[in-house]
């Protein structure tokens, strides 16, 4: 078992008072698992349901990245059409191919 630097030093405290490392370790390992309970609890994933729930968030999660990535890469692709066929219409003017006056009854 892995445990930080504070509760170490309160370890060897215990240890010096004459408690058994198994018995601090045992403790240590109740009090953790408590808290992952109660922090499960409090975000509403303490029932059976949880793990699925988890997976089911994180598909959402994928799923509305793709879609916004897709409607990105839409707009940018029709914005690129406007873009292009104002270019070519500009062009198609500037070089007397079409007459804009004349289609509009100028």
């Amino acid at each position: 078992m892995r445990i930080g630097a504070g509760l170490t030093q309160a370890v060897r405290q215990a240890e010096r008072q004459g408690i058994a490392p198994e018995l601090i370790y045992d403790l240590i390992e109740q009090a953790s698992e408590e808290g992952a309970r109660r922090a499960l609890a409090q975000l509403g994933l303490s029932d059976g349901q949880a793990g699925t729930d988890i997976t089911e968030l994180r598909l959402l999660l994928d799923s509305w990245r793709d879609v916004r990535r897709t409607a990105l890469q839409a707009l940018v692709r029709w914005l690129m059409r406007l873009f292009f066929s104002a270019l070519i219409l500009g062009l198609a003017v500037k070089f007397k191919l079409l007459q804009l006056g004349q289609i509009f009854g100028q």
